[in-house]
């Protein structure tokens, strides 16, 4: 059996915080707000992961009202992701990822992010695409008010 997922997610760009993306740490003045490290790139490949396997979504999960996941490395949560998805019985075929953001320009730090992806998910760089594009300045990527991301992601029972 083969199953799509689908997730999606933003955050509105804060002071005082690290911009991290797909577990890459990106030099930029401005992070994203969140209860965890507010990683939107992972954040919406759990949430497809999750959707493809018919599971709860991130936010039942790793609920922001536990203090335990205050500042939780996005990649932590999602190799729980992964360890669940496996108990269920499924294997990832492959992820495919897009970043919208204005700023910063993210192309030198693609492949460090599907690198951390493929280790935080078990499997081989290969199966994880992560893109990365501008809204030409419309909306609130846009306007430079935050960043948002879209995963899809294809699994298959063992």
């Amino acid at each position: 059996m083969i199953r799509i997922g689908h997730g999606y997610d933003v955050h509105k760009f804060a002071e005082d915080r690290r911009l991290i993306l797909g577990g890459v740490d990106i030099p930029f003045e401005l992070g994203l707000l969140g209860h965890s490290d507010a990683d939107v790139l992972a954040h919406a490949v759990m949430d497809a992961l999750l959707g493809a396997a018919a599971l709860v979504d991130i936010g039942h999960l790793f609920p922001d009202s536990d203090e335990s996941y205050k500042g939780a490395d996005s990649l932590m949560l999602m190799r729980e992701v992964c360890r669940r998805l496996r108990e269920e019985g499924y294997g990832i075929v492959n992820i495919d990822s897009t970043v919208c953001a204005q700023v910063p320009k993210l192309a030198p730090y693609i492949l460090q992010m599907r690198q951390k992806l493929a280790e935080a998910c078990g499997i081989d760089v290969s199966q994880v695409s992560v893109k990365a594009t501008t809204e030409e300045g419309l909306g609130f990527t846009g306007a430079k008010q935050g960043i948002s991301a879209t995963a899809v992601c294809l699994i298959e029972k063992n």
